[in-house]
């Protein structure tokens, strides 16, 4: 009987060490998943943040703006325009 007892009893132990390990990788693997939780939302603020930014640097009068300024780009119009012809395999620029 006493053979029994002691079966039972490591048993027992067993039981409630697994349990105790299982309950402890569950808590850990929970925490883990908050983590990645709240890193995702900050993530996808950030991207949205960003996509805000990137429509607002390309608008048409912020690039024609640049145009003008960095890249000293005129408008274009009939009397500063160039036409390119080819005779006999020869390129010339032709300004009208």
């Amino acid at each position: 009987m006493t053979r029994l007892n002691l079966v039972l009893l490591v048993a027992v132990l067993a039981s409630a060490l697994y349990l105790v390990r299982t309950q402890y990788e569950s808590r850990r693997l929970f925490v883990e998943l908050e983590k990645a939780t709240t890193k995702n939302r900050v993530l996808e603020a950030e991207n949205e943040r960003l996509q805000v930014e990137k429509r607002a640097q390309a608008t048409p009068l912020r690039v024609e703006k640049l145009a003008k300024d960095q890249l000293q780009m005129r408008t274009v119009t009939p009397a500063i325009t160039q036409y390119v012809s080819q005779k006999d395999g020869t390129v010339t620029g032709v300004t009208k």
